[in-house]
């Protein structure tokens, strides 16, 4: 057995902001996929998904029906015969690894599902959200609902405020435009819950609660519209703004060996750092005019290109 593939997702504006209402672009990045599986002879990371959806399984027993109802007794069945979700999706990277098999599950098992073919109304748009919340709330503890969102539409999403979302299409890439955004590979695991509970405990404090209406959801906002518009020039401007931003108040989510390399691409224009998800590991967003520039400037590092202008 082998399911359909479900995509990673990469959200390039709007982290920690869209808790606060701030605008967020998330787009589907087809390098990684995952889907499910059942092997005669599973590996011993099969084993291990295998064990993790069985725990899954029992919560989603009890998920409130109102919201969303699962033909249990196939899924109960299929994961005791050894079914596992098979992923390229690096965990604990900003990606959206169980963003993907929260869509795979839904995608096979819920009954009265929305489907992708359907005239994706706004209504549509945010029932699915807080479906994928409640779902994925599972392995985060809290969730938005975004990345198994954006994994299961596999189209960009763009959120305007809490409830109201929409799809969009974003400017055609530049294959032969100078200007990138990347990922930086950190080499480290980050741990979403932990960095959201240091965000929150930072949101009971009055200045950082208006720093981040005055200047991180300002500069979010106004990348966004910049990015969609293809308003290159404000865009880096804004971005720029951005990193600053994140390196001067959000320094426990930024690996701490990334503190001067962030400083260095903010002083010497050549690239602008942001995070890729909840930071504390994991990718590292990278966002250039001059990829080719930003490489020799970051030879030692793992380098991604996901899009260029």
């Amino acid at each position: 057995m082998k399911g359909p593939l479900f995509y990673s997702k990469i959200l390039l504006f709007g982290e920690y902001g869209i808790i606060k209402d701030s605008k967020g672009l998330s787009i589907p990045y087809n390098f990684y996929n995952g889907a499910l599986k059942t092997d005669e002879n599973p590996s011993q990371d099969a084993m291990k998904s295998n064990e993790s959806l069985k725990g899954f399984v029992s919560y989603l027993k009890d998920i409130d029906a109102n919201l969303v109802t699962f033909d249990i007794d196939t899924l109960q069945k299929d994961v005791d015969a050894g079914m596992y979700f098979d992923s390229s999706i690096p965990q604990g990277y900003g990606v959206g690894s169980s963003g993907a098999l929260v869509a795979a599950i839904y995608d096979k098992y819920a009954y009265n599902k929305i489907t992708v073919l359907e005239n994706l109304t706004r209504e549509k748009l945010l029932k699915l959200k807080e479906i994928f919340s409640e779902m994925e709330s599972f392995f985060h503890g809290k969730s938005s609902g975004l990345d198994p969102l954006n994994s299961y539409l596999s189209i960009p999403i763009l959120i305007n405020s809490k409830d109201n979302i929409e799809a969009t299409g974003i400017p055609a890439q530049q294959t032969e435009g100078k200007g990138a955004v990347f990922l930086l590979d950190s080499g480290i695991i980050g741990e979403t819950a932990p960095m959201v509970r240091i965000f929150m405990e930072n949101m009971k404090q009055e200045g950082f609660r208006s720093m981040l209406k005055d200047q991180f959801i300002k500069h979010t906002d106004a990348c966004v519209d910049d990015f969609l518009k293809g308003d290159i020039k404000s865009l880096f401007k804004n971005t720029k703004q951005l990193s600053k931003v994140v390196l001067n108040h959000f320094k426990p989510m930024i690996p701490k060996q990334f503190h001067e390399l962030w400083k260095k691409g903010i002083e010497t224009n050549e690239y602008y750092l942001k995070l890729c998800g909840s930071g504390g590991g994991g990718y590292i967003l990278g966002f250039t005019e001059d990829i080719e520039t930003a490489k020799q400037s970051l030879q030692d590092y793992k380098l991604e290109v996901v899009y260029n202008f």
